[in-house]
């Protein structure tokens, strides 16, 4: 199996670093790479092949990911809200992908059960209405992973601090989903 990993927003934050806790100046897109790097280490040990890409370019990611193999797609983000007290982890699918909410549900698990966040649940993206574009315009099942609020100050020492705990649930829930597909199901 081949997995395509898509840290969220651009590279060093140049133009856009995503979202930012004001107080403590932890950036999205250097949290979603740090995770997304570390979930690549734990992929290859297991003998997953992968591919990273960190870019300002949808078009780009997309584009690279449908000429890459994958056979799944993973875009990791940190979630935000005016709501300080919003917090938790939520995992999205497209809509009409099984294989997409199958994949989401195991990372989702996975998250949740690693780190005790607040379960958000795994959410549907409904090309038109609510989907997200890298979810609707790669080829593969692919899901986009909000790991926990980094408005949150509780959320956020998670994502400051537990990196490598986040990657680690990331990465099985991928093998999970590996062994739900070559198991049959």
């Amino acid at each position: 199996m081949k997995v395509f990993l898509n840290p969220g927003h651009a590279p060093n934050g140049n133009p856009d670093p995503g979202a930012v806790n004001e107080e403590t100046g932890l950036r999205e897109c250097d949290v979603a790479l740090a995770v997304g790097k570390a979930a690549e280490s734990y992929l290859n040990a297991a003998g997953v092949e992968t591919e990273l890409l960190q870019s300002d370019s949808l078009y780009e990611i997309c584009g690279t990911a449908n000429s890459s193999d994958a056979d799944i797609f993973v875009s990791i983000h940190c979630n935000a809200a005016e709501a300080e007290e919003a917090n938790g982890t939520e995992t999205w699918a497209c809509a009409g992908s099984y294989r997409g909410g199958m994949l989401a549900n195991c990372i989702q698990s996975q998250l949740v059960d690693a780190l005790d966040t607040t379960d958000r649940g795994v959410k549907i993206a409904t090309p038109g209405i609510n989907g997200l574009y890298v979810l609707t315009n790669t080829d593969m099942p692919a899901v986009l992973v909000e790991l926990a609020f980094i408005t949150n100050p509780g959320n956020e020492e998670l994502l400051a601090n537990a990196q490598d705990a986040l990657a680690g649930a990331v990465a099985r829930g991928v093998t999970d989903y590996e062994q739900l597909i070559l198991g049959g199901n």
